[in-house]
């Protein structure tokens, strides 16, 4: 896409000034016909090849919808409006739902029946309707070359604005209480894919995802700066995970940390030294990325892991069940937030918003009397996204970038701040030089 855009800017002034001369020109517009056909199947406009000849009527008429689309004339030309256009910043979601607009157009104007003219909202469809109202959102983490401060500030003018077009009301949750929109800051890959990757400054925002609600919004750091347009982006250190969050963590019984995210892992030794990252499959073959939970038990040393309905269990780098099992047969919750394994009851214990699951052994079937509320743990929070016990008996529980410490005698939560700063065994503290990271 940057290549593209920088092909159409460049040839810009001379389209809209002259000065080519004819075999010049010949040669420019081939290569912006080949940039356009490109962007229009990347947007979903163009979903085959089109013929070479300039008068190809595919090509014309995907000009048009476009065209529509962005609200100019409908030419079926590669004009400058167009051509600018194309250069703008935008989502990277293809407008499959406009094509369908468009087609409903052309088809009534045909038929002599109308059409409706508005277009159809691009996101995700929850197949009910949604009468929530007021909305409640939290920050993860922030940039590392913006202040606090003005981070909030940015997303608190964008929230209002949105709520002065419309009946929702926005507010920002405390980071003890669960929130209905999470925004996290991410580089690269954000846990939608490699694919989806977020491509870097003056490239398409958002990769192919939509908005989900409740869940999470994603974008990238753009060197953005709250007085300045542009600026240049720091650069970013030590591992990957400390800068925006994790699927899942566990600890062996060696005190060696696991901390998964997308389809790698790092290992981090007890005294805070970090691996590089490690393939997923490399290490348990059939296990899939983005995995939502795991722990080890620290009688035998299995791994269990869980996504979905869906759990496996390793020994080593082996199955021990062959194959994943449906681990909802069993009574465990599907999509759960977290697993632990609790040394006093020499149990796997999942956590799954704010209810929690003791397992008997094995790891498959839920113990009587199962699940109960987290009001049992004593302030630890609802939606943790992991936890694991430490060598001093305590349990330490995450949730995006804080962490709270669990008093085992007193079975007190109390919230403690941020993992990645506080704590130097997570493998943050020495890659970072003590730097702030979020």
């Amino acid at each position: 896409m940057y290549a593209r855009v920088g092909l159409l800017l460049r040839a810009l002034p001379l389209l809209l000034w002259g000065g080519l001369d004819a075999q010049l020109a010949q040669r420019v517009g081939q290569e912006l016909r080949r940039e356009a056909e490109a962007f229009l199947e990347k947007y979903g406009y163009l979903s085959e090849p089109v013929p070479s000849s300039p008068a190809s009527t595919r090509f014309s008429n995907a000009i048009r919808e476009f065209q529509w689309v962005s609200q100019l004339p409908m030419s079926g030309m590669l004009d400058a409006a167009t051509l600018r256009q194309m250069t703008q910043p935008r989502c990277g979601v293809a407008d499959t739902d406009s094509q369908v607009a468009w087609t409903k157009r052309v088809s009534a104007l045909f038929t002599g029946r109308r059409a409706k003219m508005r277009r159809k909202k691009r996101f995700a469809r929850q197949g009910n309707k949604w009468y929530k109202r007021h909305l409640s959102y939290r920050l993860v983490n922030w940039p590392q070359h913006l202040p606090e401060p003005a981070v909030r500030g940015a997303v608190r003018a964008a929230f209002q604005l949105w709520s002065n077009v419309s009946a929702l009301e926005f507010w920002e949750a405390p980071a003890t209480g669960p929130a209905d929109i999470r925004l996290t800051f991410f580089q690269g890959d954000h846990n939608d894919g490699l694919s989806n990757a977020f491509d870097g400054p003056g490239k398409p925002q958002g990769g192919s995802g939509a908005i989900q609600l409740p869940g999470k919004l994603f974008t990238d750091f753009e060197a953005w700066d709250p007085h300045r347009l542009q600026g240049r982006r720091p650069e970013t250190r030590g591992p990957k995970y400390c800068h925006s969050s994790f699927d899942a963590i566990t600890v062996d019984g060696q005190h060696r940390l696991y901390i998964f995210q997308g389809n790698q892992f790092w290992e981090v030794t007890a005294d805070g030294n970090v691996s590089e990252p490690h393939p997923l499959q490399k290490r348990w073959a059939g296990l899939p990325p983005h995995i939502e939970a795991a722990a080890v038990s620290l009688e035998d040393g299995d791994f269990y892991f869980f996504k979905g309905s869906r759990c496996w269990r390793f020994q080593g780098p082996k199955p021990v069940w062959g194959s994943p099992q449906l681990c909802r047969a069993g009574g465990l919750p599907p999509h759960p937030d977290a697993a632990l394994y609790f040394p006093p009851l020499s149990r796997l214990i999942l956590f799954k918003g704010a209810r929690y699951y003791v397992l008997a052994r094995g790891g498959l079937q839920v113990e009587p009397y199962y699940p109960r509320g987290l009001q049992d743990w004593g302030g630890v929070p609802e939606e943790v996204s992991g936890a694991l016990p430490r060598p001093d008996g305590s349990i330490i529980f995450f949730r995006d970038d804080r962490y709270w410490r669990l008093d085992q005698a007193r079975l007190r939560a109390t919230p403690s701040g941020r993992w990645a700063t506080e704590l130097p065994w997570m493998g943050c503290w020495h890659a970072n030089s003590g730097g702030t990271l979020f």
